[in-house]
């Protein structure tokens, strides 16, 4: 059956299917990385992207689809995780501002709104590059306006573009050498191609899987839950501050149990959960439902569960006792010792003129990013890319005049800048990729310069070091000649693979040997979670037998996925 316009029934449901196609496809993107470390997390950042681009579309009381791709825009922007999710988001944000005022679109209106999304994403990338996402969404673009020549059918329209952008994938590796050698495609790419593909199910009727059809594992729910427990103290040092005191989580097995009065629903069962708090995660297959929400009603939100159900799994904690314990067990009896504490100042100290604000994790990392001149820090980087609204509630919670903001992360950049676009006050970005980069660039701070002097002196300062990263292979592989096996342990300086060795610790030393030039002075050794300082003093003595004028530090990072943070300046 031709369809010939999309009403906001149908648009509505289109933006659903691609949230819950991304969902399902967040791992399978993930592996996509050319790097075999464990830190892929295109897919997820899609998916965060697109869920709550589909909650603000779904949230908007218009039947205007003008006013719903705004909004879904406007979610997509400020959702976006990563480069991939603001790449999307631009995509979007080109889509609406076409299909602005328009009550519903017909064919040319809708090829007309893809195509300009496209040329919006070209636009906001400083340096385009043939090979990823935009080369998907600018040929299937062109196939669109090709294909409303011949048909106004949208369905027969969105399937050409849905192929199209199938074909296009399928040329990235000839395109990036480096996903030809790896033998993979682009994960940005594939995950756009899993949008299309949404679109042209829904629209045409067939199958479409739903959220109740998505099964994520638990290392998955674990990782949405974290990410939503570290956006909800992220900026919060008084535990007053607190919105809701009880992080509440439960399994409930559904149909089971002496209670059961109600035969799950899901927008039934989400919608009584969301006016009880928030952080709202519900999960569910044909046999149980996951819940995890922040809320005053512990009790409620149990009792509604057991009238779906028995309950497996209990979780309550009170999240104010748990800052308070925090804040009382600083053994440096300052209140930036923890994650959550370093997200502001101390109350009692006046809000300073310039907020400086960088993306980490790790208790060792954000001590040492305070001691430099951080102000406030957004809990995050590998594996947990901030929202865009993450970073701009840091900025416009700050209290600040003015703010500047250290990624420490290349994939956090263009989230960083699109936060500094829509931030209440004046705010720059500092292109930190590493945290060494962004301990060097601190050493240039001027708390008395102005915005844009900090900014260039500061990011003059990070061609002073070099940065290598000590983690392990996910899977076997070929990078620039090497042969990599899955498990053996990784050197990377600069974002280029240098050693691979299944020894952790030789695997450091012979990282550090090669950063090393006549120039250097300072070599500074973070271990983190999986590392250890036994292994730390080791790869310093061996680094000593190189240069013994060397001055080595080490500390306590703290950091997750990698071992060892280490920079030579």
């Amino acid at each position: 059956m031709a369809v010939t316009e999309i009403t906001n029934l149908e648009f509505g449901k289109m933006v659903q299917a691609a949230a819950d196609k991304l969902n399902q496809q967040a791992d399978f993107i993930n592996s996509l990385n050319v790097f075999p470390v464990p830190d892929g997390d295109t897919g997820t950042n899609m998916a965060s992207s697109m869920v709550s681009g589909a909650k603000y579309e779904r949230e908007e009381t218009s039947d205007n689809v003008g006013d719903l791709s705004a909004a879904l825009a406007k979610g997509l922007l400020m959702g976006a995780r990563g480069n991939s999710g603001v790449i999307l988001s631009q995509i979007f944000r080109g889509f609406a501002k076409a299909a602005a005022g328009k009550q519903t679109l017909n064919a040319q209106d809708f090829v007309d709104a893809y195509a300009n999304g496209a040329k919006v994403a070209y636009k906001a990338v400083m340096k385009p590059t043939e090979g990823t996402i935009l080369t998907v969404v600018r040929e299937s673009a062109q196939a669109g306006l090709n294909k409303v020549k011949q048909t106004e059918d949208l369905v027969e329209i969105v399937n050409a573009i849905y192929e199209a952008s199938k074909a296009a994938l399928q040329k990235t590796p000839e395109l990036l050498p480096m996903l030809k050698e790896v033998g993979v495609v682009d994960s940005g790419g594939q995950g756009l191609v899993d949008v299309l593909e949404a679109f042209d199910e829904s629209l045409s009727g067939k199958k479409v899987a739903k959220s109740a059809d998505y099964k994520p594992d638990q290392a998955e729910v674990d990782e949405m839950v974290n990410a939503m427990d570290h956006q909800s103290v992220q900026g919060k040092l008084d535990p007053a501050d607190i919105k809701y005191t009880y992080c509440t989580q439960m399994l409930v097995r559904l149909g089971k149990g002496k209670e059961v009065t109600k035969k799950f629903d899901y927008d039934t069962f989400y919608n009584y959960l969301a006016k009880l708090g928030d952080s709202l995660l519900v999960l569910n297959d044909d046999q149980v439902v996951r819940v995890h929400v922040h809320t005053e009603h512990p009790g409620q939100v149990l009792s509604w569960g057991q009238e779906f159900g028995d309950l497996q799994t209990i979780e309550i904690h009170n999240m104010v006792w748990q800052q308070e314990e925090i804040m009382e067990h600083d053994d440096e009896g300052d209140a930036a010792a923890s994650d959550e504490q370093a997200s502001q100042p101390a109350e009692t100290e006046p809000a300073p003129e310039t907020a400086v604000i960088a993306v980490a994790s790790g208790d060792g990392v954000i001590k040492l990013l305070k001691s430099l001149g951080v102000t406030h820090i957004i809990s995050g980087g590998q594996t947990m890319n901030p929202s865009t609204q993450d970073i701009v509630d840091a900025i416009n919670q700050s209290g600040a005049k003015q703010a500047l903001v250290l990624p420490d992360n290349g994939n956090i950049f263009m989230t960083a800048e699109q936060a500094a676009e829509v931030a209440e006050i004046p705010t720059r970005v500092v292109h930190a990729k590493t945290i060494a980069q962004a301990m060097s660039a601190l050493l240039d701070y001027n708390p008395e310069a102005d915005l844009a002097t900090n900014q260039e002196s500061m990011e003059a300062n990070i061609g002073n070091v070099a940065s290598g990263e000590v983690t392990h292979a996910v899977r076997d592989t070929t990078i620039d000649g090497q042969e990599i096996k899955k498990n053996d342990y990784l050197g990377i300086v600069d974002g280029k693979i240098v050693e691979t060795n299944p020894d952790l610790e030789e695997t450091a030393i012979e990282m550090v040997k090669k950063m090393l030039d006549e120039d250097s002075e300072i070599v500074t050794i973070l271990y983190g979670e999986d590392g250890t300082e036994e292994t730390a003093q080791a790869i310093k003595a061996a680094v000593e037998e190189v240069d013994d004028e060397l001055d080595i530090q080490i500390y306590e990072g703290g950091q997750p996925v990698y071992p060892y943070l280490i920079s030579v300046e």
